[in-house]
């Protein structure tokens, strides 16, 4: 599908990795997680918003039980760049303690939300974190994050689509792309 079919098609600068693309990285994910998880259920915590979209196609694809559950966290608040401040929309936590926990998130940018939420997660008594992103910006990072299972590489542009957005929109899109510069 295009941005035209969207309606968005003046939004978007360019398109830079397509849906077939995706479909086919989120199986190679999917076996990666599936060989290297510890055996057994496994546990999904998904962040809210961005990474639903995401987590849905990835969690589809993986052969074993799952527990999925969603946490509402945010840091970027409206604009096109982190705030630097991640804040808990959700005040209570899902039931981690002595598991292993499959963070997923949209994308891995500074590296606080990341960070923020695993340490939570570990206060709470979680045995081990693994995290995995559909995007991962090649900058440097204002904590030192890497995520255990990345989609894709990318360059330090804000983008949409996919489940990533801008103050809202463009959510729904079925690839990522490049949004225009915003005022």
């Amino acid at each position: 599908m295009k941005a035209t079919e969207i309606g968005w098609r003046d939004d978007v600068e360019r398109v830079l990795i397509d849906e077939k693309i995706i479909e086919n990285r989120l199986d190679a994910m999917a076996v990666e997680i599936d060989q290297q998880f510890p055996a057994g259920p496994i546990l999904a915590i998904v962040l809210l918003k961005g990474a639903f979209v995401f987590a849905a196609d990835l969690l589809r694809r993986i052969p074993r039980p799952l527990e999925i559950e969603c946490l509402n966290v945010s840091s970027y608040h409206g604009g096109t760049e982190s705030s630097g401040m991640v804040k808990f929309l959700d005040h209570a936590l899902p039931e981690v303690r002595g598991r292993h926990v499959l963070l997923l998130d949209d994308i891995l940018d500074t590296g606080r939300t990341l960070k923020a939420v695993a340490d939570r997660l570990f206060e709470e008594g979680c045995a081990a974190v693994h995290t995995g992103v559909l995007l991962a910006k090649d900058k440097k990072r204002a904590e030192q994050v890497q995520a255990d299972y990345v989609g894709f590489e990318i360059g330090d542009e804000f983008v949409v689509g996919y489940g990533l957005d801008y103050k809202g929109r463009y959510r729904n899109l079925p690839f990522v792309g490049v949004l225009k510069p915003v005022d």
